[in-house]
């Protein structure tokens, strides 16, 4: 049984209507199938996807980055890499169900792959804990990504969660150090690291894993510090002003790209990357393999710098520093104003000198 959100009214009745042509044994008995009128009905099906999704608001977006018939990472895991090794625990507590983590083969490189895990139904989602990651899960992160660094392995990781778990045993054993240490461990990689947000992209619980060489996102995902909801009742007292929340906060993949947060959007079929799972993993491996083929000339150390150059330069388009492709570098760090004081060190020193002589004569005659 398909879900549809609450603006899809008029994608349900023609689909609803397109099911019933194409099946010859409905209420009124074994009819002939009306081929030229499932034509036209499929017409106005793809003219309706169309119209409602080239049009779609940023809580539209949110509401199908949340859909629960989405593909989560278990999917993209299972149909794009073979021979996937599961690893489990920190070596400090214990394992986290919600982030999938292990070594596979991807066109016959080894890779380490990290995804955020949902669940498909209510007991899957209340064993990953709704893809809620606790301490655990990003130490066991960082412990297999460390490890990956070591063999030079190139890391995959596949963004949905709305958020890290808030919960007071998460706090107690350390959520927020454990997920400043993941963002310290991602930067100083020197390996290949790709995030793809397929869903949510929420708060630091994305960004402990999403801290990556190159960070994509699905057309229909968002990315954003907060959720919409909980953005309206601070500012607002009001979640249910999460429309303007979400359109204040630019959390779709457009926004976030013109921004230049992103590096990426992966095209999704029309209608959500749902309706059509074939095409979004075909997009998916794609653009996973055109990521991954970039670094092939790249030196360890050049890959460290381009890292650290992508998030320095966030935010810096309209700033004073002119030279922004290599802000990581100790010699681009001078600006204009220490490279004048470097280059007329003398005048400079004796226009000191002479402003204090000067100074004295005033208070003494």
């Amino acid at each position: 049984m398909k879900n549809y959100l609450n603006f899809e009214t008029d994608i349900k009745k023609l689909e609803n209507e397109l099911n019933e042509l194409k099946d010859p044994y409905n209420q009124g008995g074994l009819t002939e199938v009306d081929t030229d009128k499932i034509s036209k009905t499929q017409e106005e099906l793809d003219k309706k996807l169309k119209e409602v999704y080239s049009s779609l608001d940023p809580w539209q977006t949110t509401m199908v980055a949340r859909h629960e018939d989405r593909p989560k990472s278990k999917f993209f895991i299972d149909n794009l890499f073979e021979d996937f090794v599961s690893f489990a625990g920190d070596r400090y507590y214990g394992e986290d169900k919600s982030v999938i983590t292990g070594f596979a083969k991807y066109n016959g490189q080894s890779v380490l792959v990290i995804g955020q895990e949902k669940g498909e139904n209510l007991d899957t989602r209340i064993e990953r804990n709704f893809g809620m990651m606790r301490p655990e899960g990003y130490r066991k992160t960082i412990r297999l990504m460390k490890l990956a660094d070591k063999f030079n392995i190139p890391i995959i990781s596949f963004i949905d969660t709305p958020g890290a778990y808030p919960g007071v045993g998460a706090e107690e054993r350390g959520q927020a150090e454990a997920i400043a240490k993941s963002i310290e461990c991602c930067m100083k990689l020197k390996v290949p690291t790709l995030a793809i947000i397929i869903g949510e992209g929420g708060s630091g619980g994305a960004i402990a894993l999403a801290s990556s060489s190159k960070v994509i996102m699905l057309e229909n995902a968002i990315y954003s510090v907060i959720s919409p909801e909980g953005c309206a009742t601070i500012l607002w007292r009001d979640p249910k002003k999460m429309l303007d929340a979400a359109k204040a906060m630019k959390l779709s993949a457009k926004d976030l790209y013109d921004l230049k947060i992103i590096d990426e959007i992966i095209p999704e079929p029309l209608g959500g990357a749902h309706r059509d799972r074939n095409l979004i993993l075909s997009n998916v491996r794609e653009s996973i393999s055109k990521n991954l083929n970039s670094f092939n000339e790249m030196k360890a150390e050049e890959i460290l710098e381009q890292r650290k150059n992508k998030f320095l330069k966030i935010g810096r388009s309209k700033g004073f520093i002119n030279n922004l492709e290599n802000l990581s570098s100790l010699d681009n760090k001078k600006n204009s104003l220490d490279q004048f004081f470097i280059k007329n060190k003398k005048n400079v020193f004796l226009a000191v000198v002479f402003i204090i002589l000067l100074s004295f004569l005033v208070i003494f005659l």
